[in-house]
């Protein structure tokens, strides 16, 4: 670890603006990273928001970094999808539903023309996890969180359980709807699939990485930090959308979504927002 590449440091800052009725009027993301910036400008809420804006900006470092699984899509989707919450949240909107209205926007009067996104297939995988997870029907102790994500070519939304127990939150169960088109392997389509929200979820809540004096204080891994089997959720439901589409991408999409999921769900446990990752750094988390 001492002589590795790394995955880029990367901060973004999101503003939105409401009418009276609880819309979307304005939307503004400002991102920077470490030799480049996390933001794909032309994506999801672009087209469906009249005044929005996406600013990118880079930072050089001496530190060597590359590609980690699903580049860039790892980071901004746990912002973006985190922050969406909470503008549905101030909105007075459920979180689907918010979402919803916004691809309808984009299906029937998008804004601009270069949004490099289908808002039906984006739209379809969110209705999807929502009737598949009883969406509005959880069990009492249960804490839903939702995201949706467009990367690599394919649709993803899920649905993250958590239940808060003496040692604190745990992932219970994880629904997960996926657009990519023909699936040509089914059960190594849907292992792609489990492995990539376990792995997401590793790597939200843990994994951090610090370095003092160009040296990475974490050289081990007693001192880095993996998810374990214990903390992996009990069951993964996947559900794939039977379209006839040319297959895209699979073995990334399923993991950008599941951080901002996680996330809002332990917003949903802890009425504390995480704004930093890993999230087991964060105080609102451990206290």
């Amino acid at each position: 670890m001492t002589q590795g590449t790394y995955r880029p440091a990367y901060k973004v800052t999101y503003k939105a603006g409401l009418d009276a009725e609880g819309n979307l009027i304005a939307f503004h993301v400002r991102g920077a990273g470490t030799h480049g910036s996390p933001v794909f400008a032309n994506r999801y809420p672009a087209g469906a928001v009249d005044n929005y804006k996406a600013e990118n900006h880079a930072k050089e470092s001496n530190i060597s970094t590359g590609a980690w699984r699903a580049p860039r899509s790892n980071f901004i989707a746990t912002a973006e999808q985190s922050f969406l919450d909470e503008v549905a949240e101030a909105a007075g909107k459920d979180p689907i539903e918010f979402r919803l209205g916004l691809f309808d926007r984009a299906i029937k009067n998008p804004v601009g023309e270069d949004n490099d996104y289908d808002a039906e297939r984006y739209a379809g995988v969110l209705k999807l996890v929502k009737e598949k997870s009883g969406w509005g029907q959880e069990e009492p102790g249960v804490h839903r969180g939702v995201s949706a994500y467009y990367c690599h070519n394919s649709y993803v939304a899920q649905v993250v359980d958590v239940v808060v127990e003496d040692d604190g939150p745990r992932v219970k169960k994880v629904h997960c709807a996926v657009d990519c088109g023909i699936v040509v392997h089914p059960e190594g389509a849907k292992n792609q699939i489990e492995g990539g929200i376990v792995d997401g979820i590793g790597h939200a809540m843990y994994s951090a990485l610090t370095f003092k004096d160009g040296t990475p204080e974490q050289n081990n891994f007693d001192k880095y930090r993996l998810i374990r089997h214990a903390e992996a959720p009990e069951s993964i439901d996947v559900y794939f959308v039977d379209n006839g589409i040319d297959p895209t991408g699979l073995g990334e999409p399923s993991l950008p979504p599941v951080g901002a999921a996680l996330a809002n769900a332990l917003y949903k446990a802890t009425g504390k927002r995480l704004y930093s990752q890993p999230f087991s750094t964060e105080e609102a988390l451990l206290g």
